[in-house]
């Protein structure tokens, strides 16, 4: 189906929105890490997010129960990956590092994670041009690791914080690379409904763990707000504007606005934390950015 100028246009300004909701997630992650454990935070974003969006899925899903029961072993995948496993990492990351490296580091390693998992389990095909810019984007991110010292990376070790964020990285990968195996039988309604279901129900044995190991949540309007901000609108409202985006612009085009979480994220986390943005942050970001867009140029035909 061809898409109408307006229509791109309406596309790029909802992904741009998108990707300003979704930067708070790492802002947010930062600004509560001392108020609410890591787990809990996730179990009670994908709970509300799973009450919020049932009204709106539950009549599609009961029509696809049949592919949905037959799928159970992939969808619980799915949401381990994606639900339960990604951000609990990016929150537990969040005790040990800065907003800005949480973005900068979670949403640039992903995309290359997600490439090697293509080319093994899927066996796309890597041509010269996203090679040369894996290896940018590889260079950029070791940059930030190593705070641009020759020494540092000569003896780079990984803090808490890096190695969470990275595990998250590598996990989302593996969700992305699921997604793209999702059966035609199960509708994007479904899918998101089955697996937000599924990611939180797979979250409660840890979350009671961790409640026994923690000080009982001081809950306040903060708390409340923050979660009702992650499950609203990092989860729900830009899963749908991002499905309509990928509709109108594809995959490939959609997945480039993923690169302005860091740029929004490092805006907000000066504004809001105190955080200090430095040259080895913007060096970081510029190198990354351009290996992405020079992994997704085209060749020639």
């Amino acid at each position: 189906m061809e898409v109408s100028r307006k229509q791109q246009y309406s596309a790029i300004f909802l992904a741009v929105l998108a990707m300003i909701i979704w930067s708070g997630n790492f802002i947010i992650a930062r600004d509560v890490h001392r108020e609410i454990p890591p787990v809990g935070l996730n179990f009670y974003r994908w709970a509300l997010a799973s009450l919020i969006l049932l009204p709106i899925g539950f009549s599609r899903l009961r029509q696809e129960w049949g592919p949905v029961l037959r799928s159970w072993k992939y969808l619980t995948l799915v949401a381990l990956t994606g639900v339960s496993m990604f951000n609990t990492f990016v929150y537990v990351g969040a005790h040990y590092t800065s907003a800005i490296n949480l973005a900068l580091i979670g949403t640039t390693s992903s995309p290359v994670f997600s490439v090697i998992l293509a080319r093994i389990f899927l066996k796309e095909r890597i041509g010269v041009a996203k090679v040369g810019g894996l290896l940018l984007c590889i260079v950029g991110i070791l940059y930030l690791l190593s705070r641009g010292s020759i020494e540092n990376l000569l003896t780079l070790r990984f803090t808490a914080g890096d190695a969470w964020v990275l595990g998250g990285a590598l996990t989302f990968a593996v969700y992305n690379t699921l997604v793209r195996k999702k059966p035609r039988s199960i509708s994007s309604l479904s899918f998101l409904t089955a697996s937000f279901i599924i990611g939180t129900l797979l979250l409660i044995p840890f979350v009671l763990w961790e409640a026994q190991q923690h000080s009982a949540v001081n809950w306040n309007m903060h708390i409340a707000g923050s979660i009702l901000y992650l499950a609203l609108g990092a989860s729900v409202i830009c899963f749908v504007l991002w499905n309509i985006v990928i509709g109108r612009l594809g995959t490939g085009r959609a997945a480039l606005f993923g690169n302005l979480i860091p740029v929004f994220t490092s805006l907000a986390a000066v504004v809001l934390l105190d955080e200090t943005f430095t040259w080895t942050h913007a060096i970081s970001m510029i190198l990354v950015f351009s290996g992405i867009l020079i992994a997704n140029l085209r060749p020639k035909t």
